[in-house]
């Protein structure tokens, strides 16, 4: 099942998937191992390709704004690590923390609340607030690919993340490491070292594992195209 999504204004959205997949044009990949966190901001155009299954899974949308009140900084603020995803008019940003016991876990909680009225309200709002948390763990305190050297201010992390995203976005022509990082306002040496300690691996790694998952889709659709390199 082929699901075109149009450019529209996202909120900022938390998903967890216990059954079914969705994997998008850009080789992002929600369920089957990997939670998706969307970030408020314009969603770009896209197609997602879903296997024809059941699903069953939990999506929390809410404000950006509501980030600060959750996980405040020490003026109230939302904090530096977490601006990457309150975009504003800008492109959103998207990010796969993989799924671990814990978040199916709280998942099945919500999905299966024993209780009802309000106390169902103030069960839920807790579950929620945790699976939050759990999905954001990654981002907030140096753990897997998400995150992120202590020895990069949360600034160039986010630049770094903004640097991946323009990646996904032109895949068929990508700008170069330096091109890269000048239109996020980092050197191309520190483009190169965040990149490896953020992601685990080169921009140009990065961009070719993306452009031949790209192209084993589109092997499978009947549509190839030539796509550039890096």
């Amino acid at each position: 099942m082929l699901v075109k999504i149009p450019e529209w204004s996202h909120p900022l959205q938390f998903s967890v998937l216990l059954a079914g997949k969705a994997i998008d044009e850009y080789g992002g990949q929600l369920g089957e191992g990997y939670t998706c966190i969307s970030g408020s901001g314009v969603q770009r155009q896209m197609i997602t390709e879903s296997p024809k299954s059941r699903y069953v899974g939990v999506n929390i949308h809410m404000s950006p704004d509501l980030l600060a009140t959750f996980f405040p900084d020490e003026a109230g603020e939302i904090p530096p690590q977490l601006r990457l995803l309150a975009k504003g008019n800008d492109w959103q940003t998207l990010l796969y923390p993989e799924t671990t016991a814990a978040i199916e876990g709280i998942a099945q909680q919500i999905i299966n609340c024993p209780f009802q009225g309000i106390t169902k309200r103030i069960y839920l709002q807790a579950k929620v607030l945790e699976l939050i948390a759990l999905q954001l763990a990654p981002i907030l305190s140096a753990q897997d690919g998400l995150q992120l050297s202590p020895r990069l201010k949360p600034e160039t992390i986010a630049q770094i993340h903004y640097a991946r995203e323009i990646l996904l976005s032109r895949l068929e022509n990508p700008p170069s490491v330096l091109e890269l990082a000048q239109l996020v306002g980092v050197s191309e040496r520190t483009l190169r070292r965040g990149f490896r300690e953020i992601f685990g691996k080169t921009a140009f790694s990065y961009l070719n594992d993306k452009r031949i998952e790209l192209a084993e889709r589109l092997l499978r659709q009947g549509n190839i195209q030539p796509i550039a390199s890096l």
